[in-house]
């Protein structure tokens, strides 16, 4: 098993939603985070004050796959996040030892 963390803009969280949803994946964990990379932030202008944004809105997008599913959910969320332009996010991919359904006790990829 796979947990596949994804960060992305926040516009495009229906479309990795619908994408991950095509390829078999349906539970997701999703977190309203802040965060920046190259980009650095930017700065605006209000009230005639410039001040520096460092932290920018981005989505959190966590999932546990099997491994089977990893190679396809991932390129769902390429596909689905991508706009081409810098700040589109970035895909992380970590190894999980174990999983249980509270619920029902399962255990391993039938939890998941």
């Amino acid at each position: 098993m796979k947990k596949i963390e994804a960060i992305i803009k926040p516009f495009k969280l229906n479309e990795v939603k619908q994408a991950l949803n095509d390829v078999g994946i349906q539970g997701l964990t999703v977190s309203e985070v802040k965060g920046f990379g190259r980009q650095k932030g930017h700065t605006e202008i209000y009230r005639g004050s410039e001040y520096t944004v460092d932290f920018l809105p981005k989505i959190k997008i966590e999932t546990v796959v099997t491994d089977e599913q990893v190679a396809p959910a991932v390129e769902a969320i390429i596909k689905a996040a991508k706009t081409g332009k810098i700040g589109d996010g970035k895909v992380f991919v970590s190894a999980i030892e174990e999983a249980w359904r509270i619920r029902t006790e399962e255990q391993g990829a039938a939890a998941v």
